[in-house]
């Protein structure tokens, strides 16, 4: 699914990889944050993705004119949870709305995981 956006020259269309792969860029520069998680659907285990898959890690959801930003993330041992979750709220609400032009009405941050 893209989100589509109306401009007074016409649409712009956006397609949800491109999204996942500013969200996920975005997400991997922020400190603590080991790499991003996928969930395989054979036996429901998460595993840490490479950088080329950020996109797998984020899920889009359209709402009307907004956006919703789920992102799956691995953490490194002995940084505060709180703190890097809310690093990366900002830093993905702030690339996307910068970059798109859209609203980000909502980015919920799930830690899967936390490496050594």
């Amino acid at each position: 699914m893209s989100i589509k956006v109306k401009s007074d020259l016409g649409y712009i269309e956006y397609a949800d990889d491109v999204l996942a792969s500013l969200a996920g860029t975005a997400t991997m520069e922020c400190y603590g944050v080991v790499g991003m998680a996928s969930k395989r659907t054979t036996d429901g285990l998460w595993e840490l993705l490479k950088r080329e898959n950020l996109s797998k890690g984020i899920k889009i959801t359209p709402n009307g004119e907004e956006i919703i930003v789920d992102v799956f993330i691995i953490v490194e041992y002995g940084t505060k949870i709180s703190v890097i979750a809310n690093n990366i709220i900002q830093k993905v609400k702030y690339t996307l709305e910068g970059f798109t032009g859209l609203k980000v009405s909502k980015v919920t941050v799930y830690v899967q995981g936390i490496r050594v």
